[in-house]
């Protein structure tokens, strides 16, 4: 097969085809979380989303470095660089070590995205890990004249780039309207303009986390950490920067601007960002506290949930919109995600037990042409799942015997599912777990039932009755006879 996959550019703002740098190896660097909190449906986004890109870059042949870094330092509560620490505030809070925080929700958002089949990256580097790093590539953009001290901090000047360069190419930013629309916060009359953006900060004596440099004791900018990082691993150019769309602005245009004056070149070739996940056409995130956390989507704990969605029916979910579209969160959304995926791995089943015949009336390479096109149409998963869904009528079809299929069609359609729906979707089929788990079920209801019996025998009855409409509530009938008692899930 011809490779031929497009990618969609932020900085050209169209889909290219994607040529590696230096082929067959691909540098891939995608902004990770900020660790002060659990993972939220907002994140399991981009995860998703770069875990698709990952799996079929990895499927295409390429040997792929994934760097997904871990932001446990310098993240402030305002962009602008205001504010306290946010792992810091949260530690205060807790009144624990800020490492504390960031090692426990680094476990806890790895077993979420374990949860998903989210694949591990290469790489997955810590900011704080990188200190010296970030402080001589801040030695360097003083050297060569873009950035400037002020107090203990270093700031990036953003007014000279902007003569030499383009500050606003990656986001579509006007240096102008920021003199416009920006206004002076507290503590920042030591900034040149108020877009200027730090590349070391000064510690308060208060300020918990910080580390020695030529400049003050302090810490390093948000905006710094991701261009050390990706040049440590990745090499002063490298092919795909992901993240979410709301990086776009100030986060990545501000890494473009870093990268552009120490390398003396962009050294980012593809750009790729996904979209937000809404809820009633709204961006879904901590800091608007309308989030929903991954462990409340798989427990059905939260108020807006009507009931517990597995990790496979969200994962499914987010494959079903483009990655570049916005995806609005409802239930009635993820309960149409998990009737189809429940459809699709049925149809997996049947066509599992399908016998092939001497000739076909069936063209499964069509599908499998159909499917590869559009997952390097710029990753068009909801094409891709579509085509899916054609082959499950395929097999309905030669299940009820109104079609024919040899055996070298029949296996391309297993193929098909193979590659696409369980390789590069990362859909699990979950089976055997399921047949496990309703195993697990049935000892667990049977030690209940017992114990409900004998309430019975030693006349208790409001225990045996507690028993059975707790069961109830969980969907579980309990059915008396006169020889024991039955159960059903309804």
């Amino acid at each position: 097969m011809e490779e031929k996959l497009f990618l969609y550019n932020s900085l050209s703002r169209k889909k290219e085809k994607f040529e590696p740098v230096n082929p067959p190896y691909v540098g891939m660097y995608v902004c990770g979380p900020t660790v002060y909190g659990d993972a939220h449906l907002g994140h399991a986004r981009p995860a998703v989303t770069f875990d698709l890109l990952f799996r079929y870059l990895l499927h295409l042949g390429y040997k792929v470095r994934y760097v997904r870094n871990i932001t446990d330092v310098g993240h402030l509560e305002n962009d602008a660089d205001s504010g306290e620490d946010k792992i810091a505030k949260k530690a205060k809070i807790e009144q624990l070590e800020p490492m504390e925080i960031a090692q426990f929700y680094i476990n806890r958002y790895h077993r979420e995205m374990q949860k998903l089949n989210v694949l591990d990256p290469s790489i997955e580097p810590h900011a704080s890990g990188h200190i010296i790093e970030q402080i001589e590539l801040i030695k360097v953009i003083l050297e060569k004249g873009y950035a400037y001290e002020s107090n203990g901090s270093v700031y990036f000047d953003v007014e000279k780039y902007n003569k030499n360069y383009n500050y606003g190419k990656l986001s579509g930013r006007v240096l102008d309207d920021l003199y416009c629309n920006t206004r002076e916060l507290d503590g920042q009359s030591e900034k040149r303009n108020s877009f200027d953006f730090a590349l070391w900060k000064k510690a308060s004596p208060e300020h918990i986390m910080r580390w020695s440099s030529p400049w003050s004791d302090g810490f390093p900018g948000w905006h710094l950490e991701c261009s050390a990082m990706g040049h440590k691993y990745l090499g002063e150019k490298f092919d795909i920067h992901g993240g979410g769309m709301d990086l776009l602005f100030p986060h990545h245009e501000c890494e473009l601007a870093q990268n552009t004056v120490a390398i003396g070149e962009e050294t980012v070739k593809y750009w790729v960002h996904n979209n937000m996940i809404t809820i009633n056409g709204q961006k879904m995130g901590k800091s608007l506290g309308n989030f929903i956390t991954l462990e409340e989507m798989f427990s059905g704990s939260n108020k807006i949930l009507e009931r517990p969605y597995s990790p496979m029916t969200i994962r499914f979910f987010i494959l079903q919109a483009h990655y570049r579209s916005t995806l609005d969160f409802s239930n009635e959304a993820l309960q149409a995600a998990e009737k189809g995926l429940t459809r699709l791995l049925k149809g997996y089943e049947v066509l599992s037990k399908l016998n092939p015949d001497n000739e076909s009336s069936v063209d499964a390479e069509t599908i499998m042409s159909k499917c590869y096109d559009a997952i390097n149409d710029d990753l068009n998963s909801p094409i891709v799942i579509s085509y899916l869904f054609d082959a499950i009528k395929i097999i309905n079809s030669v299940a009820c015997g109104n079609e024919k299929i040899d055996r070298k069609n029949l296996d391309t359609l297993k193929d098909i599912f193979n590659i696409f729906l369980f390789n590069i979707l990362g859909i699990k089929n979950d089976s055997s777990d399921s047949q496990e788990n309703s195993e697990v079920l049935k000892n667990v209801l049977a030690m209940v039932l017992e114990l409900r019996s004998q309430a019975k025998a030693n006349k208790d009855y409001a225990t045996s009755d507690l028993i059975r409409n707790e069961l109830s509530k969980l969907g579980i009938t309990i059915k008396d006879k006169k020889d024991g008692c039955e159960w059903e899930i309804n």
